[in-house]
């Protein structure tokens, strides 16, 4: 798995933002390492600290780093000067919270340093959706680099897996929340020890095919209960796939009363 380096001024910022996010994953998240504060209880950032996790996090596969603040890049900047491994480390200009969360989840899934960085970016999208779907104004050039850097991994499992013969089944969601971040966190993992390639359509509404394997996809659907959603599949585990997700649908992703 590739490694994931938080910089942030506030320690405390950066291990909630942690927390919530590996609260998306199982028990054997990808590497993660934090680099908050500046000492003794200072707020801000500090090179050593950052170089330091990035080689804690290295593993031959890149290192992701976010960032929560201006001068964090700076940090960040002069740490691949101070820090000894040859490990491809990109920093990240996605949003802190929602693209770490996206980055753990396809990380966890065994995507590449490319793929993951990809998905962070995009994270605001499914934001800015809600927010456009209520009125709200979304800067256009924002919303305009949002979907592009999540186009290419959404557009190449949608053609994939809608061809001809694709496999596909409908169901209703169920459970309270719909397709929030946790099933769709749920659906990239599951998915990812299956072969097949795999889209998503919210038949109620229209919007999709997404990706199955994109976080950031998913809940850009902004499926809701008592929506009719269709599940496309190809590949030598197609069938798998779909009796996975009609399965996870029907249990409503873990989150029905009992």
């Amino acid at each position: 798995m590739i490694g994931i380096v938080v910089v942030s001024h506030s320690p405390a910022l950066a291990r909630a933002a942690v927390d919530l996010a590996l609260e998306m994953v199982g028990e054997t998240p990808p590497p993660i390492a934090i680099a908050a504060g500046a000492g003794d209880g200072i707020i801000g950032t500090d090179a050593v600290k950052v170089a330091e996790a990035i080689d804690e996090v290295a593993s031959g596969e890149g290192v992701l780093v976010f960032m929560d603040l201006g001068s964090a890049v700076l940090s960040g900047t002069m740490a691949t000067e101070f820090m000894t491994t040859s490990d491809e480390v990109r920093l990240t200009d996605a949003p802190f919270v929602e693209g770490l969360i996206a980055a753990i989840v396809l990380a966890n899934a065994g995507a590449s340093l490319d793929e993951v960085d990809r998905e962070a970016r995009g994270a605001m999208g499914p934001k800015q959706s809600q927010l456009a779907d209520q009125g709200g104004a979304v800067p256009a050039a924002e919303s305009e680099d949002s979907a592009s850097d999540a186009a290419p991994a959404v557009a190449a499992a949608a053609s994939a897996a809608d061809g001809p013969a694709a496999l596909t089944a409908e169901a209703t969601l169920v459970n309270p929340d719909g397709l929030h971040s946790r099933p769709a966190a749920a659906i990239v993992q599951t998915l990812a020890g299956i072969d097949a390639k795999v889209t998503i359509r919210d038949v109620t509404t229209g919007k999709g095919p997404v990706g199955a394997n994109s976080l950031i996809g998913i809940m850009s659907l902004g499926a809701k209960k008592d929506e009719v959603v269709a599940f496309s599949a190809t590949g030598a585990a197609a069938q798998q796939a779909i009796d996975t997700l009609l399965e996870m649908t029907r249990d409503g992703f873990g989150e029905l009363a009992s």
